[in-house]
């Protein structure tokens, strides 16, 4: 594996300057409504990287880049564009297929062009039957092609359905390819959607699937949402195509999940893994982009999938399926990565032109950069371990019928400190479920413990750490309509609610004296950063000027008569997104559906400078920040959850009044008139009197613990049996309830939980008497994605939570 590790042992300045691992200079631009990074692979002393636009199936202006050791960048002329994100090292003849190139030894390059091999290029793999002679290439609209390694000749296997009435294909159900391997005598492919309306709307239906084809016909595996298919070999193949095992990783609305291919009975196992992130959701696919599982150098492969980087063991089979592990979760969006000297390449899809269906209100009209780019993070392997702490989701059944003796498939059990799972079913009568562990992860299964679950009731079942396994799986006794087993899982938060240093300088809540203002990546060739500032001084707002700034972060005052009122008109906050009364923060989706939100600190009652701070905006593609009472959240797109699925990400307490990502970055408005000069993450204006803070969007994990408190009711007028408004619960560490009433007789309030996102089971009940004020603290690790209540008489009542 050594070519792969050639090459930078450390960056030089010749990028120019670096922030958090990302250099602004090196971003990579096109013309196309989005521009993300689809392959990064070292290759003879290089880093070789394409980017692509989201569907550009015959060309389009994105290029093939090389870069050195020194990060000097040569645009390859040779570059065809289009929308490519294969990649495939062929040991024979000693070239790199990376989209329609061929890269030699020596760097020459050779293109297949678009007429020859039509298609969004999605996989190269080795060829079943000539290995030495001949490659596959497979398109995300199910072209396939035969290609030889030495001309570069191409035959059709099957054609891409661009050309065809129907686009999205007919050979396989689903839709959107996206991995590709060979190995066991079959060519295997995954897809990750669905070309419906209803896809477009829901992200519970069925969807996608992996496939696999012996040279005669193909065979559905599983109908559902896939993406990376790999194996031992990784980039270069198969090493022992007879034996190796072959994997693939995929979701459902439920969960991750994990297939593996055995070799000695051809048939594949189904496992399943908690996700981190609901972001990557949708029925329709788009929202996950290219999920990998590589070889970076370690003793373990590192796979990216649902917001998580796992540690993924090199020799994972079907005798040893212990081992996988989380490292960290993530916001960015990662295409792909490697390793590259002593340092992680991330290929990152970063700032697109188009929001595609990703519209809410709660963002309004805002105009798009001026131009779509992306950019790599470069970053110690170490560092891996070091973004969000390690937090996920993932169910079994989700109000799915199970038949006596039936069992669930394998969950993961290990590698999370905090683990439990809530039983809900609704069968009528009390239900007995079973609970079975693979220790060692050998096949071998033993109880570990039976709970009964009340008539269609609900139970929490925590898990003590000396209950210790590879996997788990859930059998019921009996048939059950509608059975649900949702797993959630946490490991230590090491933060407190102090910021990192590196975010010294940005305005407390409290500031009387800060500047701040509007952003937005611009027009242009160079997509330059657009300011519009505005001066906080003694609590008095005053306009400050209108400033740009370049890759060489240089913030300058621009005298353009008009630009800045453009640029406050282009991007105005949306009012009314945001309502904030004595319980919580009342926030509204598009469907009007009502939620609530923790405070933070008691300054963002008041409201800050004149036009509004930003509430949410697309900092990744696809991707939005919403920042809310002094707390930003990660928020999927309404198709992949919305609000239902948002998760805190920090508590800041500071009046960012905007931010934007630009140039792989991610920019902050709202800097403390006095900013420390050591803080290298500060951008000061040539003139003195403004500045914004740059990073990387996966530095917010250190701006603070997520924290808060607040409830659905305060003081509030109640009446009997009417449920309060959902309050979030997920993502927060130790949590705690206070309950009162002002009502003369006892109040029974009846808690709900919602465990998978989508639905309420009956959690608790609590009697509280007069004058009383009732206090719970839940148990470590119980989580929930929301809380609500009723009291069965009506009454004024406070339901209150503080999460720390």
């Amino acid at each position: 594996m050594a070519a792969l590790f050639f090459g930078c042992s450390s960056l030089c300045a010749a990028a120019g300057p670096e922030f958090s691992g990302v250099y602004p200079a090196l971003a990579f631009f096109n013309d196309g409504n989005e521009c993300g990074i689809g392959a990064v692979v070292p290759w003879q002393d290089r880093l070789w990287v394409v980017t692509y636009p989201p569907h550009a199936p015959n060309g389009s202006d994105d290029k093939l880049y090389e870069i050195d050791e020194n990060l000097n960048v040569t645009v390859r002329p040779e570059s065809a564009g289009g929308t490519h994100a294969n990649r495939m090292i062929h040991r024979e003849s000693g070239q790199l297929f990376i989209g329609p190139y061929a890269v030699d030894r020596d760097r020459n390059v050779r293109v297949i062009p678009p007429a020859s091999m039509p298609g969004r290029l999605t996989g190269t793999a080795r060829h079943l039957l000539h290995p030495e002679e001949l490659v596959y290439f497979a398109s995300m609209e199910e072209g396939f092609y035969e290609v030889d390694v030495h001309t570069l000749t191409v035959r059709e296997i099957h054609p891409d359905a661009n050309s065809l009435p129907d686009r999205g294909g007919t050979l396989l159900p689903g839709y959107h390819g996206k991995g590709l391997h060979s190995g066991q005598g079959v060519l295997v492919y995954a897809n990750n959607g669905e070309n419906s309306p209803e896809a477009m709307r829901r992200p519970d239906i069925e969807s996608g699937c992996l496939a696999e084809w012996d040279g005669r016909g193909w065979r559905v595996v599983r109908r559902n949402q896939f993406t990376e298919v790999t194996g031992p070999g990784g980039i270069y193949g198969g090493g022992n195509p007879a034996t190796d095992p072959l994997w693939s990783v995929g979701w459902d609305h439920r969960s991750l999940l994990l297939m593996l291919r055995d070799a000695k009975t051809a048939e594949w196992r189904a496992f399943r893994l908690p996700k981190a992130s609901h972001s990557y959701d949708g029925a329709h696919g788009w929202n996950t982009e290219w999920p990998r599982i590589r070889d970076i150098g370690e003793a373990d492969l590192l796979m990216t999938m649902h917001g998580m980087f796992w540690r993924f063991p090199a020799g994972f089979g079907v005798d040893v399926t212990a081992g996988i592990a989380p490292r960290s979760t993530y916001l960015k969006v990662v295409g792909d990565f490697c390793r590259w000297g002593d340092r992680i390449v991330l290929g990152c899809d970063d700032s697109a032109r188009s929001e595609f269906m990703n519209k809410r209100r709660a963002k309004g009209e805002i105009a798009a950069p001026g131009r779509s780019h992306s950019n790599l993070r470069f970053i110690a392997p170490e560092k891996l371990d070091g973004f969000g702490p390690p937090a996920g989701w993932g169910a079994v059944w989700m109000r799915d019928r199970v038949s006596a003796g039936d069992s669930s498939d394998p969950f993961l059990f290990s590698g999370f400190a905090r683990r439990g799972v809530h039983l809900a079913q609704e069968c009528g009568q009390a239900a007995r479920f079973v609970f079975e562990v693979d220790r060692l992860g050998d096949g071998q299964w033993t109880v570990l413990d039976s709970v009964e679950v009340p008539a269609n009731g609900h139970l929490w079942r925590a898990f003590a750490p000396g209950e210790t396994g590879a996997w788990v799986r859930i059998r019921s006794e009996q048939d059950c309509p509608a059975a649900t087993a949702s797993f959630h899982y946490s490991s230590h938060d090491p933060r407190d609610t102090a910021a990192d240093p590196l975010f010294d300088g940005l305005a407390p809540a409290d500031s009387a004296s800060h500047t701040g203002g509007l952003l937005r990546a611009g027009e242009g060739e160079g997509t330059r950063l657009q300011f519009a500032a505005t001066t906080m001084a003694d609590g008095q707002p005053t306009a400050a000027g209108y400033y740009e700034m370049d890759a060489d972060m240089r913030l300058v005052p621009v005298d353009a008569p008009g630009a800045r009122q453009q640029l406050c008109e282009k991007v105005a906050v949306p009012a009314g997104v945001l309502e904030v009364d004595a319980a919580s923060v009342l926030c509204l989706d598009d469907a009007g559906n009502r939620f609530r939100l923790p405070k933070g600190n008691a300054a963002f009652d008041r409201p800050g400078m004149p036009g509004g701070e930003r509430v949410a905006r697309e900092v990744c593609t696809e991707r939005d920040l919403f920042n809310a009472h002094g707390t930003f959240y990660e928020l999927p797109a309404e198709n992949a959850g919305g609000l239902r699925r948002i998760r805190p990400v920090a508590t800041h307490n500071r009046r960012i009044t905007d931010y934007c990502s630009w140039r792989g970055l991610l920019v902050l408005a709202g800097i403390a008139a006095d900013n420390p000069a050591e803080n290298t993450h500060i951008i000061r204006s040539e003139d003195g009197q403004s500045a914004l803070w740059v990073g990387e969007i996966d530095d917010l994990w250190k701006l603070g613990k997520p924290a808060g408190h607040g409830g659905p009711w305060k003081d509030s007028p109640v009446a009997a049996g009417a449920p309060s408004d959902p309050y979030l619960m997920n993502g927060y560490d130790r949590k705690s309830l206070e309950l009162s009433h002002d009502a003369k007789d006892t109040v029974r309030f009846t808690m709900e939980i919602d465990i998978t996102g989508d639905g309420w089971v009956a959690c608790a009940v609590f009697d509280v008497a007069p004058d009383e004020c009732f206090r719970h603290e839940f148990p470590e690790g119980f989580g929930a994605y929301w809380a609500r209540f009723t009291a069965d008489r009506s009454c004024k009542a406070t339901a209150w939570l503080v999460y720390e």
